[in-house]
């Protein structure tokens, strides 16, 4: 198990990695609240998309986030350091992203 630590490394390191990449900015052109939900760590994080980019990264959960990822902080670590394929991932149910069926489709752009 992961500690709280490694994962908000974690999301800041995938921060790093959309505000470099010029294919995550315009796929993923909308502004949206996101909470990620750490299972087993009983943790949150919450910030928001925008046009790409991951910004305000926090402590603690949004429970009014447009989007919400619940995983493991095992599987947190493995997705953003690509050892775990999230199509793979969400259809064995190890992800769960709850999101209105417009934004699904926008981040499906980046799988």
């Amino acid at each position: 198990m992961a500690s709280l630590e490694e994962c908000r490394e974690a999301l800041h390191e995938l921060s790093t990695r959309l505000e470099a990449s010029s294919e995550a900015r315009s796929k993923l052109s909308f502004d949206r609240t996101l909470a990620c939900r750490i299972t087993d760590l009983g943790a949150a994080f919450h910030g928001r998309l925008v046009n790409g980019r991951l910004t305000g990264i926090a402590d603690g959960d949004d429970p009014d986030a447009k989007i919400a990822i619940t995983l493991t902080s095992d599987d947190l670590i493995a997705l953003v350091r690509r050892r775990l394929d999230l199509p793979r991932a969400l259809a064995t149910r190890r992800v769960s992203i709850s999101a209105s069926p417009l934004d699904l489709l926008r981040l499906r752009k980046l799988l």
